[in-house]
């Protein structure tokens, strides 16, 4: 669902929850998954799980948590041992395998930097929290924490697995519960027009992207210019950047499969980037006649779902750096977001794995 049909989903607290709550469960019951059932309904998923705190007899039980003290939250899970971090857009979904270590925070950007649970945190757009359970596969019940913005959009879920503390579980949820708290969720903004080429001073752009040592550098330049992200790739393309074909996520994936390339794999919303770092095996496609068409990553640890009929751009970027050219493959649906980013492994002080640069430079160009 692009932004636009965000904007028109009453995303505020249900008049009835009762309601709600009944027509969820008959989506579920149907096979959808949660964020799905919940735009069934007309609602945001976080009016949804909203809509099932307090006493009712509804499978799916939440619980809200005291607002504002996100990093606490997530500093105690790492009693809990290894769990499932799952952040997603409207078309990656990216669940890795671990436990959070690590938690530190600047402001409102957090970081959790491990080799496995490997997130940038931007706490202004978490808005509310809950501990939610609600029957899995098999009936087992499935325990998660479930963060959404101001609209009701998730943010950022963990997920308990087999392996997990839930006695840790079970007292992080006690310690940080505000049972009796009414969040409330309100439309997303429209996004802001992306400003005319002609108000971008072209040839500035390309002289500050030539002089950029760091790739954190990318984020202020845009800013300093004026240009929105895909604005910017259209403006400089040739030495900088190239568009690919909107099939290269396959392509990408299944190459740096078949090669054994260790890669870097950015999905994010709005409150967290999630990132993978290492090799990816086993690809699968997904294909249902007139429907949704996916390629999957399914490790042991690690998946990722990409939807890649909703892929209208994919881009190879470019960007100079003290350690010599960092190369990316970045790709963006229709909301107009960067919805993954592709890199090769690599460490600060280290140039990029000849085998990255040789793949993502040889990727079917548009």
């Amino acid at each position: 669902m692009n932004n636009a049909t965000m904007e028109h989903l009453n995303t505020s607290f249900p008049a009835n929850p009762a309601t709600v709550r009944e027509g969820f469960a008959t989506q579920r019951a149907a096979g959808l998954r949660a964020k799905d059932a919940a735009e069934t309904l007309g609602l945001s998923e976080g009016a949804v799980v909203q809509a099932h705190t307090g006493a009712h007899d509804r499978s799916l039980q939440s619980t809200p948590l005291v607002g504002g003290q996100w990093l606490a939250i997530l500093q105690a899970l790492e009693a809990c041992g290894p769990v499932m971090a799952l952040t997603r857009n409207e078309t990656v979904v990216h669940e890795k395998d671990g436990i959070y270590r690590n938690l530190t925070q600047e402001g409102p950007i957090g970081l959790c930097v491990n080799p496995d649970i490997d997130l940038r945190l931007f706490f202004m757009h978490w808005h509310a929290g809950y501990a939610v359970t609600e029957p899995g596969r098999g009936g087992v019940l499935a325990h998660s924490l479930q963060f959404f913005d101001s609209a009701g959009v998730a943010v950022h879920k963990v997920y308990a697995r087999p392996a997990s503390d839930l006695d840790a579980w079970n007292a992080l949820v006690a310690r940080f519960a505000d049972a009796g708290a009414q969040h409330t969720f309100q439309p997303r903004a429209a996004q802001p027009a992306v400003a005319p080429d002609s108000s971008i001073d072209v040839t500035g752009l390309r002289t500050a992207w030539a002089a950029m040592q760091d790739t954190h550098e990318f984020f202020g330049m845009l800013k300093k210019f004026g240009s929105e992200r895909q604005q910017s790739f259209r403006l400089t393309q040739g030495k900088f950047c190239e568009p690919l074909a909107t099939g290269v996520v396959t392509e990408l994936l299944q190459r740096a499969a078949a090669a054994s390339t260790p890669i870097m794999v950015f999905a994010g919303s709005k409150g967290c980037i999630q990132i993978h770092s290492g090799p990816v095996n086993n690809i699968k496609p997904l294909a249902t006649p007139g429907a949704a068409q996916w390629i999957n990553v399914l490790d042991a640890g690690f998946n990722l779902h990409v939807r890649t009929d909703r892929v209208v751009s994919a881009w190879l970027v470019r960007k100079p750096t003290s350690d010599g050219v960092v190369t990316s493959v970045e790709v963006f649906d229709d909301t107009g977001e960067v919805v993954a980013m592709f890199f090769g492994v690599r460490k600060p002080g280290q140039p990029e794995l000849t085998a990255w640069r040789d793949l993502a430079e040889s990727l079917e160009r548009l």
